[in-house]
């Protein structure tokens, strides 16, 4: 049975949605299988008209890609998640999805899996790392096996080397650059090796 990813992200305006598809190719370059699952927007439509990008990006994906289900989650063997930075902290359409999860938590589902996060911010220290942290603060109370990409290749470095997880300051608009692309794709390729490992 081969190693089994879920990446799982909230994007607005597609930042976080091209380094998930990044982390989701990775993993599956190293043969995983590999569900690359977007959260439910909450937020009301009056909001996302308000940025054209934002709604352009809503309706590129809505049919593109999966909501994430409970059920993605007890599949995998292996997390990684996505959110842009919220004051340095996880979005609140992530977090309502994590919120979902007490039951697979009291039942054990998380427990010993690897995990890993990846994130977003309009500046260069607008809270990638702050929100990296947050985010791995549930994978602690999981019982999950935190997996960084720390310094553990030298392509990290042209993409900003940030040891949490893989970050992109967006400067207001322009997507990852091919750095940083490759930053998360060689997360997601680490991701699925420590799983591998794991399983023995």
């Amino acid at each position: 049975m081969s190693v089994r990813v879920a990446v799982i992200y909230y994007s607005a305006t597609g930042n976080v949605h091209q380094l998930a598809q990044a982390v989701a190719d990775g993993a599956a370059g190293r043969n995983a299988e590999v569900r690359l699952r977007r959260v439910t927007e909450l937020a009301p439509d009056a909001a996302i008209d308000a940025n054209p990008a934002w709604r352009a990006h809503v309706d590129a994906t809505k049919n593109q890609v999966p909501e994430a289900t409970l059920e993605d989650l007890e599949w995998a063997t292996a997390y990684a998640f996505g959110t842009p930075t919220r004051f340095g902290n996880v979005s609140s359409q992530l977090k309502q999805f994590i919120d979902l999860t007490g039951g697979l938590w009291q039942a054990g589902v998380f427990h010993s899996k690897p995990a890993t996060s990846f994130t977003s911010a309009m500046n260069r220290h607008g809270g990638q790392e702050s929100t990296l942290l947050s985010l791995n603060n549930v994978f602690y109370h999981w019982g999950c096996i935190i997996v960084p990409p720390g310094y553990t290749d030298p392509l990290l470095y042209a993409a900003g080397g940030n040891p949490y997880g893989t970050s992109w300051p967006s400067g207001g608009g322009e997507g990852p650059d091919a750095a940083t692309l490759e930053a998360a794709r060689y997360q997601g390729r680490h991701l699925a090796d420590i799983a591998e490992r794991l399983r023995g």
